[in-house]
């Protein structure tokens, strides 16, 4: 059992959604919607769209969509109950005590179970540095020149060269072998079970609220692999996590250093730059460059200086880029790493080296250079090509002067003959395609963004758009219901007499979608114009009942919407929540929600298609029900209905 219904919706009236989302996300209004750039994936051009009259959120590019609550489930990974926590917190209401159904109740309870014993396992592997059999470790990090502070601070510790040296451990404190498989820390097997550490130097990884959610082990002598972390659990995506940014994120400099490794990460807090984070074994990702986005516009890459570092900035530049973060290369030569440089060479040199560090296309092109024989003319020439296609991936006019002003200045190019050449590049490659030799925007991508702006217009794609579907040849998108007047039965546009497409000019020819999946179309545009104009529900009571809409998710969502249009209101971000424990749905569910095609109205041609939507759904329910038929009187009251079906018409005045 759940907090009430009342409670939930309390919460949810009083987190507006706009308020809560532009805490996270920069939104600017268009129109009844306000728009940004979408905090769960990559994207230039704002597809995330926030409707405040309906209080939920919609990405027409990945599909995110929800309520209030479901935003905070999904950018801060929290459950159900912990989300509407923070949002009660944030609104100032007292949530009541609840009862949990039994599978919620074991899945936070196995939640906590895990960060009980990772916590515990944390404080058993630092007890271990401290006793004779940790030695090792110990003079390890000393040797490091960490001192007692900075080995406190980060919890490290020391795993034993016994095997199973922590599983018994765990085991005396009454943990069974079935919550202990769950935690990563041991291998539980019929011929025996063995510690995932052993001999190895321990690195608590901690989450941003400082629980430990893995581990990371650097091995003392020549075992392989040098560094092992956690395996994935139910606590630890080492993916969606970054080491040391619990301290990080409540540094006061405005920018973030990103390391290769965690020692590179505790020496520079221990030297002052508590600003320091690293990734976790694994090269940078996405979800790691979104994580960054909530506590800094800035980042400065201080990956160390031999050819994998140089390979490791060359990668994470564009994901950092791509949430349009500000980013720089620091130049740690002589030397190899951030560790080795702050022992040799002090904290406030490698202050200095920050505030000289390179903007990161220019340190591209640096790389880029070392490619070329620059004594060698062809070379050279070759050099100046490839330099100039990639001043092509900056679309602005303004930007891409200023930086092929900044290259000339920094390779010693004459202006004038660089810029010249990046015109002449300019008629024969599309900036952002592999011709063009970088990131940015091909053709194509420029046209899914004007798709976008449309379906932020439209709510209706013309391409794939918010109810899932690539557009079809109706006005709807339901192939083969409607032609341009709307009249049932015809041939859509750029249809056949055959029934075969016909590619329209600068149209790529696309395949006929199957009458399963026109009718489910149908559904979904029925449930959006109830949404999106509930006084429709009069015209089609006694019509449609929400048995009609028989695809099983949407005949749920219909039960929730024609009740809901029963009592005199509807509240899409209320209906959402029934959806909440899967993710596949609820999505799908604020799709339909979102989209809008109440401007559509307004026309003769989309008046008769409202018509002919509610005759689909009406018209494919009795068909499955003459199917299932098992008297005759009920097959003649069947074929009765669908003969009055042909005469219906619905008016919308």
């Amino acid at each position: 059992m759940r907090y009430p219904e009342e409670v939930i919706e309390e919460v949810r009236a009083r987190n507006d959604i706009v308020d809560v989302v532009s805490g996270y996300v920069a939104l600017q209004r268009k129109g009844n919607n306000y728009f940004g750039l979408c905090p769960f994936h990559h994207e230039k051009s704002p597809s995330f769209s926030v409707a405040p009259g309906k209080q939920i959120y919609y990405c027409f590019g990945c599909g995110a969509g929800g309520n209030v609550i479901t935003f905070i489930m999904e950018y801060e990974n929290y459950t159900f109950g912990e989300a509407l926590q923070l949002l009660a917190d944030r609104a100032g209401i007292t949530l009541p005590k609840r009862a949990y159904s039994q599978e919620e109740k074991a899945q936070d309870d196995l939640k906590k179970t895990l960060l009980e014993i990772n916590k515990l396992a944390a404080n058993y592997f630092y007890h271990q540095l401290k006793q004779p059999q940790g030695k090792i470790g110990y003079d390890y990090l000393r040797g490091r020149q960490l001192s007692d502070e900075t080995i406190r601070h980060f919890g490290l510790g020391y795993s034993n060269k016994v095997s199973n040296d922590l599983y018994r451990f765990l085991k005396s404190k009454g943990y069974g072998d079935d919550v202990l498989k769950e935690t990563g820390l041991v291998t539980i097997e019929e011929k025996g079970s063995r510690d995932k550490f052993w001999n190895r130097v321990m690195f608590p990884i901690m989450d941003i609220n400082n629980r430990v959610i893995g581990f990371g082990g650097r091995v003392m002598g020549e075992g392989k692999p040098k560094y092992l972390n956690s395996p994935e659990t139910r606590l630890f995506d080492k993916s969606r996590n970054l080491f040391g940014l619990n301290f990080a994120r409540t540094s006061r400099e405005k920018y973030i250093l990103i390391c290769e490794g965690y020692m590179d990460v505790i020496a520079l807090h221990q030297a002052g730059f508590s600003n320091s984070v690293a990734s976790l074994g694994t090269a940078f990702t996405s979800q790691q460059a979104l994580l960054l986005k909530r506590y800094t516009e800035q980042v400065i890459l201080t990956y160390d200086s031999d050819g994998a570092g140089v390979k490791a900035a060359l990668r994470a530049i564009p994901i950092l880029k791509e949430v349009d973060m500000s980013v720089k290369v620091l130049d740690m030569t002589p030397h190899k790493d951030p560790d080795e440089f702050i022992k040799n060479l002090g904290a406030d040199r490698f202050r200095e080296r920050i505030e000289k560090a390179k903007n990161s296309f220019l340190f591209e092109i640096d790389v880029l250079r070392r490619q070329y024989d620059m004594e060698d003319p062809e070379q050279k020439t070759k050099f100046y090509q490839e330099t100039a296609k990639k001043l092509l991936t900056f679309r602005e006019s303004l930007e891409r002067d200023n930086y092929i002003q900044a290259v000339s200045r920094e390779q010693a190019i004459p202006y004038e003959e660089l810029k010249r050449l990046v015109n002449r590049m300019a008629s024969h490659f599309v900036p952002g395609s592999k011709a063009a030799g970088g990131p940015g925007l091909s053709g194509g991508e420029e046209s899914r963004e004007g798709d976008e702006a449309g379906t932020a217009r439209s709510g209706v794609s013309g391409s794939t758009g918010p109810f899932g579907v690539s557009g079809g040849t109706g006005p709807l998108g339901i192939p083969g219901s409607l032609d341009r007047s709307g009249a049932p039965g015809s041939l859509g546009r750029g249809q056949a007499a055959d029934g075969a497409d016909r590619p329209a000019a600068g149209r790529r020819q696309k395949p006929l979608r199957g009458r399963e999946e026109g009718v489910r179309q149908a559904q979904r545009l029925l449930l959006t114009w109830l949404i999106e104009d509930p006084g429709l529900f009069s015209k089609i009571k006694g019509i449609v009942s929400a048995d009609d809409l028989v695809d099983p998710l949407y005949h749920q969502v219909a039960e929730r919407v024609f009740d809901s249009l029963e009592k005199g209101s509807v509240s899409p971000a209320a209906i959402l929540d029934g959806f909440i424990n899967d993710e596949g749905q609820y999505r799908e569910v604020a799709a339909l929600f979102h989209a809008s095609v109440k401007d559509s109205l307004s026309n003769e041609e989309q008046r008769k298609a409202f018509s002919e939507i509610v005759r689909k759904v009406k018209e494919n329910s009795l068909e499955q029900a003459r199917k299932q038929a098992t008297d005759l009187g009920s097959l003649q009251k069947i074929v009765k209905e669908q003969a009055a079906l042909r005469s219906l018409h619905i008016s919308l005045d």
